[in-house]
């Protein structure tokens, strides 16, 4: 995250040193900046803790194990302490990943509201930051405050108020020398970084437009008020159902579509758009909960230049994920999975014989710059 001296030859044999651009992007506003702090000796084995054992909060665990010989699960917490014990026995069941589970570690198992504080006070060298999006801001000051590097789930913020708190957090991390990522996936992507790093050396020419889609089902429908057990406080309940509660989620543009924002993002090299304008809504009830299903937003950068976003979560409908992107001199097409290009310089992704996972890529570069 900050600029630092070249590793030593003795570090250097660790970890090679990457220097790699992250982006931050916080309720649809990307921001790019180097993730990167020197690499740390052959002989430091990294203690990692995760905040936040859900499903994000497993896989991310997971990722990081994989992405360094020396590194070590040490502390896990959640709101609720049976949750982050289960994940545990589940990552124990994991061959990859059992031998890398650090000895007394169910004593550092925390519960409760706070277990953050408790992670990060377990002497954890990396934090995973994967709660509810609502809680980012909060949390990743603490992790910074605390001298930690941390991998930061996306999105960063749910709100302005959170985004300011974000970037000056973030701010504090560079004086401090810390490494921070944050989870735009998309980034660390084989398929993309080849279509992206194509479009950027002119393959289609000048880009003119964008439309970049996120057409999905629901991803934690709100449930029926009446199985709500009985005493659970409002603020729990909500927390329970997060995705659905925009001070949680941010809602979906947010948590889901800033995938795309980010995207469109990387496409003109994080350059800011000078305009946007949009419209979101609500199709189908969703109980309690109190975020859309659907939004459409234009960004106009220079040269009348428009990217069109446009998200939406409804059950058994039109589902697409992709990304069109119209140049002078052709058309590049993305899709999980796929990529192209039309035009004066045509061209197909072909998977390496290898290939290999984003979500493994951005953890091995976020580890190989601590």
């Amino acid at each position: 995250m900050s600029k630092t001296n070249p590793p030593s030859s003795a570090e250097s044999s660790r970890r090679a040193f990457f220097k790699t651009t992250g982006a931050v992007a916080a309720a649809g506003t990307a921001i790019g900046f180097p993730a990167v702090a020197k690499s740390a000796p052959n002989n430091q084995k990294l203690k990692i803790g995760v905040i936040g054992t859900g499903g994000r909060g497993g896989g991310a665990i997971l990722n990081a194990l994989k992405a360094d010989d020396n590194v070590e699960l040490w502390a896990m917490g959640d709101l609720y302490y049976e949750m982050a014990e289960k994940k545990l026995g589940a990552i124990r069941n994991q061959p990859d990943a059992k031998e890398k589970v650090s000895d007394g570690i169910d004593s550092r198992i925390f519960g409760g509201i706070d277990s953050y504080k408790k992670v990060l006070d377990a002497g954890i060298d990396v934090a995973l930051l994967t709660t509810p999006p609502g809680f980012r801001p909060q949390h990743f000051r603490a992790a910074v405050d605390a001298g930690v590097h941390a991998f930061v789930e996306k999105p960063c913020a749910t709100d302005m108020e959170g985004v300011k708190d974000f970037l000056a957090t973030s701010k504090l991390a560079a004086e401090k020398n810390l490494s921070v990522l944050c989870g735009f996936c998309y980034r660390y992507s084989q398929l993309g970084r080849a279509l992206f790093d194509r479009i950027h050396d002119g393959a289609i020419g000048d880009i003119r437009s964008v439309h970049s889609y996120y057409y999905a089902g629901p991803v934690k429908p709100m449930p029926e008020p009446s199985s709500r057990p009985d005493g659970m406080s409002d603020t729990e309940w909500q927390i329970k159902n997060w995705y659905n509660f925009t001070w949680l989620s941010g809602d979906g543009i947010v948590e889901q579509g800033c995938h795309n924002v980010d995207r469109v993002g990387w496409l003109f090299n994080d350059t800011n758009p000078v305009a946007a304008f949009g419209s979101g809504g609500r199709v189908r009830p969703n109980n309690e909960g109190n975020i859309y299903d659907h939004f459409n937003i234009t960004y106009e950068y220079d040269n009348n230049v428009k990217a069109h976003v446009g998200w939406r979560q409804y059950v058994k409908s039109y589902n697409n994920v992709s990304d069109t992107i119209i140049g002078t001199k052709g058309v590049a097409n993305f899709a999980p999975g796929k990529a192209s290009i039309e035009g004066e310089n045509p061209w197909t992704y072909r998977k390496p014989r290898m290939p290999k996972s984003m979500y493994d890529i951005e953890h091995e570069e976020f580890f190989a710059a601590i």
